[in-house]
């Protein structure tokens, strides 16, 4: 057994023994255990319930803003948006990464990793640009209230959307063909990994964040100031600057989860390929579910920070908007 052999039958080894418990090494090849342990059935019925979650709870907020005219706004356009990021992610990542989880493709790159890798870049991607055209929406919303209704309009909203998706569809695509790495280099990485695995980021996920931390910075600072002169407004101009201050904060929020989840797995992958050890697989595993479960949360913050939003799901739930009469005219 020569020693390249033998590195790679211990990497094996050591990916086999924290890979997670449904996994066993056959013919060096990773395959689902035929007799799962009851940590594996535990495991995959809590991934299954985030799963159904996640894509339930967004496609409560797709119907909402779909079917209640109330709700047929700019704001909630990139709302709906980037629901539907995160019910992609429920519906493919999820499924994906239970199949073919992120630490079995480590060092060998299948179909179906580049298949998840792909869809993962692309929906991660999706959601953050989502995020930061909401950003650029609460800043006019905020910052230029007067110009607001003729600066972000429906069609505005819907080319920031198309640009978004587009770019997001165009990264994912050539992450995966210039050859994005999820392990680590066993000598020298190729110059194609050090940019993929360090340009893909920066501009997917790096600088849109650092954009919209500015443009949030900015918003608070007009904030505080239109809080110190409140008084001097009328009562209408008083409860509309209130709504979307609201509003600003709640969706500022979902951007502050957003960061939590997927900062820790993004500086994860800029530095993987370069660590003379892999990270230990479960760290690998956990920052990927951590970054996959802000696609659950946002649905959450939406039902706690909105009334309107609450009263979509009630009536949604309970099947009124089946009903004969219009279920919109209820939910204010």
């Amino acid at each position: 057994m020569t020693s390249s052999d033998r590195k790679d039958n211990f990497i094996g080894l050591y990916v086999l023994s924290y890979i997670h418990p449904c996994y066993n090494l056959q013919n060096s090849t990773y395959v689902f255990t035929s007799s799962p342990s009851f940590a594996c059935v535990l495991l995959y019925i809590l991934l299954a319930s985030l799963s159904i979650v996640t894509s339930c709870g967004n496609l409560l907020v797709i119907t909402s803003v779909i079917y209640f005219k109330q709700l047929h706004t700019p704001t909630n356009y990139l709302i709906l948006s980037l629901a539907v990021a995160d019910l992609l992610v429920g519906v493919l990542v999820f499924p994906f990464s239970m199949a073919v989880p992120v630490s079995s493709c480590m060092y060998r790159q299948g179909i179906f990793c580049k298949i998840r890798d792909s869809f993962d870049i692309t929906l991660c991607t999706a959601s953050i640009l989502n995020l930061c055209c909401i950003s650029i929406d609460r800043y006019y919303a905020v910052c230029q209230p007067l110009t607001y209704r003729t600066s972000i309009t429906a069609q505005v909203t819907a080319i920031m959307i198309l640009v978004s998706w587009g770019i997001s569809v165009f990264i994912g695509i050539t992450i995966i063909v210039v050859g994005f790495s999820q392990g680590w280099c066993e000598e020298n990485c190729s110059i194609d990994v050090v940019v993929a695995n360090s340009l893909g980021p920066v501009f997917s996920f790096y600088l849109p964040a650092i954009i919209m931390l500015c443009i949030y910075f900015k918003i608070l600072l007009v904030a505080q100031k239109q809080v110190n002169s409140i008084q001097n407004t009328s009562s209408s101009k008083s409860e509309v600057s209130k709504m979307e201050r609201k509003a600003t904060k709640t969706l500022a929020i979902v951007m502050g989860v957003f960061l939590l989840c997927f900062t820790p797995c993004f500086i994860c992958v800029v530095f993987q390929p370069l660590f003379v050890t892999p990270p230990q697989i479960p760290v690998i595993e956990t920052l990927n579910w951590l970054a996959l479960s802000n696609s659950m949360l946002n649905p959450l913050i939406y039902a706690f920070f909105y009334s309107w939003f609450r009263s979509a799901f009630r009536i949604i739930m309970s099947g009124k908007i089946f009903q004969s009469y219009s279920a919109s005219a209820q939910l204010f």
